[in-house]
């Protein structure tokens, strides 16, 4: 192999960005997809007690009435965060480092999501953002993501 073949297939490999994980869509889930391809967030929610439930149930875990996936408006706070350092997700390698956050929506239900475009070091728990449906390169379906707003956090810090 010539050193030119060489380095086309190393260019080529190193041009190669796998498909982030496809998730496993289920009867229990399938709302919630369904929405993120019409452009929608939506997630389960009581129709009786109009609880938020935090994953998909059939029937609410706390009044026990009917459930279905209504959307949110995409708005909330960073409730928690950590900072990927290692390209554990091969896909996401060229985003390292990068900001992981649990965002609790103003209707109240959490979702975890990449803060795209931060690093980390200015990221505050009560910092406002807004949700984004992200189709990463191979990708599937679209992920949750965020955007930071601007105004700071929620306490005004």
């Amino acid at each position: 192999m010539s050193r030119t073949e060489t380095t086309e297939q190393e260019t080529a490999m190193t041009k190669h960005v796998p498909a982030p994980p496809a998730p496993l869509i289920d009867a229990d889930s399938i709302g919630f997809w369904e929405a993120t391809r019409e452009g929608r967030l939506a997630l389960c929610r009581c129709t009786d007690c109009g609880t938020w439930l935090p994953r998909p149930l059939e029937r609410c875990n706390r009044c026990a009435g009917p459930t279905e996936f209504a959307d949110v408006a995409g708005t909330g706070t960073v409730y928690s965060h950590i900072v990927v350092h290692h390209p554990s997700v091969p896909a996401f390698a060229s985003l390292v480092p990068y900001v992981v956050a649990l965002v609790e929506f103003d209707e109240g239900p959490r979702l975890p999501g990449i803060l795209l475009g931060e690093s980390g070091a200015d990221i505050a728990v009560g910092q406002r953002v807004a949700a984004e449906l992200t189709l990463f390169p191979g990708a599937e379906e679209r992920a949750v993501t965020y955007r930071r707003l601007p105004g700071g956090t929620e306490s005004g810090r």
